[in-house]
């Protein structure tokens, strides 16, 4: 008994720092509507710049307490300056842009964060008061634990007097229900957002300081408490502070016994809650917002070949072809990963643009893709054109199914769902050894030279590419757009809505398979890092900086990012920080992409 009580009280107390940066992440959704990708890197902020003023004030509780609050002003006051500098300027655009943005201020905090605190760890040393405990059914429990109990429910009531009684949340509730009827009442938006900006990074700030005690600051803390903070924020419902803090015990409840009796499921089990929560509630425990995003879909994509184009792309194919007669070798290398992020990509765009689905998950695809074709040569001893054959194939179906439950979702809801999907196939590969290998992975996965397989690469990329291009350009596509742009109308002239997003699934996820495939052979192995969240972070990027409203963007966009990448990398010491900030200027010079000014060619 008393050590189900000690997992419970762990589990409550692992939550709170949960708690404070979805709190501060569905506050600042609810009145910008910004989906703050850099909002982790603000919870890590919280813990560097709390070990800095911790580490400098004297040990006891009225210090600590002190310096915890400054730690929040701090983090509050640089949220502050990133609402007014950067994000401000991308109001109006749409939310994907923003998203894009943000995940370059995260890359570039990554990098400041290393430059100013080092890469080693960083633990609070601790106090004696600190490491106090009490004695609960004759078992010990850690008194600082009891105190971050406390916390979290003080914060909780604050936030709802402070939304519920204040003026202050009347603004907040105005603007959250309709930005324009507030606009014309005459209260002042670009204030109140950066009020609101302030008080959400200062709790995360507030988080990420907390939870010192228990851990050490670290640069790994950013990408994986966001990812944790989106679950706990889409299962509560976006724009709900109580639904945020329900879900924050939850998730903290299922994995302090999670550990215990599914310790193989650990890794997936939090994921496998929020689908099956979204699958019965699409807007989350408590949320009333559907997540649609109209303004990612509101122009059309040209149906019209463009011949100048289409001869265009003839000619960069027949040059490609030639290149292995005069390219170096790392170059024809860097090339192939071009052609493969280009077809990646394509896919994505597909979903993204026609059919209006946001994915988090799409590396889950790349994923199966890599597996499909490695166990097809290494276990089936199949060729390498049939264990190319059994990427798309694979892929291709399993996204049917996953479509089948997905389709009638929408926005954000839907690309954590697709994120949720892509943790568990992660997962699986991680933890079946003996399908996968694991951490070892799949291994001696060559083709015959490098230059026949460019080839390869060369024209099923092109074929694959030219193929999606037809689909788009096609009935079905005009369909499909239709469907994305009113779904009530396209019902009342017929068309079904679910079953074309569902095909659009489908096709997405095969040339994601395909490209995953190609990736294996040009690599010679898979890994479980081929499905891991940066993947999928590395399509959005590519599909969003070339443009999601252009046939040609993906292309442009993969091959701008996998360009930039590869060279900053081994040009620049601080590459993240570079890349970062080539990421945020993109966006704000060019708002509909880099192929933008073509969408009406």
């Amino acid at each position: 008994m008393s050590f189900l009580v000690i997992q419970f009280l762990t589990g409550l107390s692992s939550s709170v720092s949960l708690f404070l940066t979805a709190a501060g992440l569905t506050v600042i959704f609810g009145v910008t509507r910004v989906v703050n990708f850099a909002h982790g890197s603000l919870f890590m902020l919280g813990a560097y710049i709390g070990w800095t003023i911790l580490t400098r004030l004297p040990h006891d509780p009225v210090w600590f307490v002190a310096g915890i609050a400054a730690t929040a002003l701090a983090v509050a006051a640089i949220g502050a300056a990133l609402e007014t500098t950067l994000l401000r300027r991308l109001y109006h655009a749409p939310e994907l842009f923003q998203l894009l943005a943000t995940f370059g201020v995260m890359l570039v905090i990554q990098d400041a964060t290393l430059l100013l605190w080092g890469p080693n760890d960083l633990p609070l040393p601790r106090a004696s008061w600190l490491r106090g405990f009490v004695t609960i059914l004759d078992s010990r429990f850690p008194l600082y634990d009891l105190v971050l109990i406390a916390i979290g429910p003080f914060v909780l009531v604050s936030l709802l007097l402070l939304l519920s009684r204040t003026r202050f949340g009347m603004l907040i509730r105005a603007c959250t229900e309709n930005r324009d009827m507030a606009a014309a009442l005459g209260i002042d938006q670009r204030l109140l957002s950066t009020t609101i900006f302030a008080l959400g990074a200062g709790l995360a700030g507030l988080g990420g300081a907390l939870i010192l005690p228990d851990t050490s600051a670290n640069t790994q803390m950013d990408l994986s408490v966001i990812v944790e903070a989106f679950v706990v924020v889409v299962v509560g419902g976006m724009g709900s502070v109580g639904g945020a803090f329900l879900a924050s015990l939850l998730i903290g409840e299922l994995q302090a016994f999670g550990i215990v009796f599914f310790p193989h499921a650990t890794l997936v089990l939090i994921f496998v809650i929020m689908a099956a929560v979204l699958t019965i509630r699409p807007n989350g425990l408590l949320g009333d917002i559907p997540l649609t995003a109209p303004n990612q879909t509101t122009r059309i994509l040209f149906t019209r070949p463009s011949p100048t184009l289409f001869w265009l792309g003839g000619a960069v194919v027949a040059l490609a072809a030639a290149t292995p007669f005069w390219l170096p070798p790392y170059w024809l290398s860097v090339e192939t990963e071009v052609l493969i992020a280009a077809l990646f990509a394509s896919g994505l765009h597909l979903m993204m643009g026609p059919g209006g689905m946001i994915s988090f998950g799409h590396a889950a695809w790349f994923g199966i893709g890599a597996y499909a074709s490695a166990l097809s040569l290494k276990m089936l001893a199949a060729p390498m054109p049939l264990a190319l054959l059994a990427a798309p194939v694979a892929t291709g179906a399993t996204a049917a199914l996953f479509g089948w439950f997905v389709v009638r979702l929408s926005g954000v809801y839907l690309a954590m769902l697709t994120l949720a999907f892509a943790q568990i196939v992660w997962a699986v590969a991680t933890q079946w050894t003996w399908l996968t290998g694991g951490d070892d992975g799949i291994l001696g996965v060559w083709p015959s030279g490098p230059v026949p397989f460019f080839w390869w690469v060369l024209a099923l990329t092109a074929i694959a590419i030219w193929l999606l291009q037809r689909v788009i350009r096609s009935p079905y596509g005009l369909a499909l757009m239709a469907a994305r742009d009113s779904e009530p109308r396209a019902l009342s002239i017929g068309l079904q809505p679910e079953r074309l997003r569902m095909v659009a699934f489908a096709l997405s996820g095969a040339a994601a398979g395909l490209s995953g495939g190609l990736f294996a052979f040009k690599t010679g192995s898979v890994f479980p890092t081929y499905v891991a969240v940066g993947k999928s972070v590395d399509g959005l990027l590519m599909v969003l900086l070339g443009g999601i409203d252009t046939a040609i963007g993906p292309i442009v966009g993969a091959i701008a990012y996998t360009g930039l990448y590869d060279l900053l990398l081994q040009t620049v010491s601080l590459w993240r920080m570079a890349l970062g900030l080539t990421i945020i200027a993109l966006v704000l010079l060019f708002p509909d992409g880099l192929a933008g000014r073509w969408r009406r060619s």
